[in-house]
């Protein structure tokens, strides 16, 4: 059955691909007759979200400094599918890259569910502070074996709840309320540790269910708003998770590189991770501005009890301990990084 499944999305790919001129072609070549290698990357956001214009400088750079020999073709809206269709593709040989959440990534190994444990990063330093180590690399190259390993990171924010007619100051104020999450374990389990009810949906129906009631809330960094913010009429700052997005390379199409072209690629990529931090801040801040501007009523709230919040996901930390060792020796790994453990 998976085989079947791997099958049919490389196909799905290819098809994708093919139609937009870049699959099944004859290779290309630059204005010295040069072979070009075309890399594909794939990602679910829009054409001018921040993520997208990131790819895009990395693609001018490993451009430019490859001598028009290396192109990156960039598909968007998720064109391609979901992030684990992405994977799946990658898997396939249907695809190079993908950029995808962290979070998708704990489908295929539990050491990036690590990521994903509420407050388990202090602030964006200690978020920053540990991405950026040689523990982060570790993860970054854990899934070599199933054909594909991280290149670099990407900030993503923090997440917190946003609700259609109810401020989440504490726990108790989710009693009841119906959230949507992410098709994450650990999330489920965050909303069963606070006393809401997690609600597994798309992104995309997120709005038509704030709209009709089918959902309280969702839980997502601020920029979510752009989409909700008709339907938002609080957003509230408990932070309760830091989820890095993710660059992915096939680790076949990465071991056929030269090791000049890797370094091209690699410093490309790190590049547009360091550039991206302030690019992603500016973003949040552009995002708050314009739905503020175009909603006076939506509230911000930050009297929040992030205490409470941190004490009620004590179990997760608790269970992780127990039922997966490698996910909680990665946790263990990011705690020691934080300013209060030292």
């Amino acid at each position: 059955m998976k085989k079947f499944k791997l099958a049919a999305l490389a196909l799905v790919g290819a098809m994708v691909l093919g139609a937009t001129g870049c699959a099944n072609s004859a290779p290309s070549t630059n204005a010295n007759g040069e072979a070009i290698k075309n890399i594909k990357i794939g990602h679910n956001m829009a054409e001018d979200h921040a993520v997208n214009i990131a790819i895009k400088g990395m693609a001018d750079e490993v451009k430019e400094k490859s001598g028009d020999t290396m192109e990156m073709s960039i598909y968007a809206n998720g064109i391609l599918g979901s992030e684990s269709d992405m994977i799946l593709q990658i898997q396939a040989g249907a695809l190079d890259m993908a950029k995808v959440s962290a979070a998708t990534l704990s489908n295929f190994d539990s050491k990036w569910n690590a990521f994903s444990v509420p407050y388990v990063f202090d602030d964006r330093d200690h978020f920053y502070k540990f991405m950026d180590s040689d523990a982060a690399k570790e993860v970054f190259n854990s899934t070599e074996d199933q054909g594909f390993i991280a290149l670099t990171w990407l900030d993503s924010g923090a997440r917190s709840f946003y609700t259609h007619d109810k401020a989440i100051r504490e726990p108790s104020d989710l009693k009841g309320l119906k959230i949507r999450t992410m098709d994450s374990q650990m999330a489920i389990e965050m909303m069963n540790a606070l006393g809401g009810s997690s609600t597994v949906m798309s992104y995309s129906d997120i709005y038509t269910g704030m709209q009709q009631g089918v959902i309280d809330g969702a839980e997502n960094n601020i920029t979510a708003l752009r989409d909700h913010g008709d339907v938002t009429k609080y957003y509230c700052y408990d932070e309760h998770t830091r989820i890095p997005d993710v660059i992915l390379i096939s680790t076949k199409l990465w071991n056929s590189l030269t090791d000049e072209q890797k370094n091209i690629l690699q410093t490309a990529a790190d590049n547009m991770t360091e550039k991206y931090k302030q690019s992603w801040a500016d973003f949040e801040e552009q995002v708050k501005e314009q739905v503020s501007e175009k909603d006076p009523d939506l509230q911000f709230v930050t009297d929040v009890d992030k205490e409470a919040f941190q004490k009620a996901c004590e179990p997760i930390y608790d269970k992780l301990r127990t039922t997966d060792p490698d996910c909680y020796k990665i946790v263990e790994q990011i705690r020691a990084m934080s300013d209060s453990a030292n």
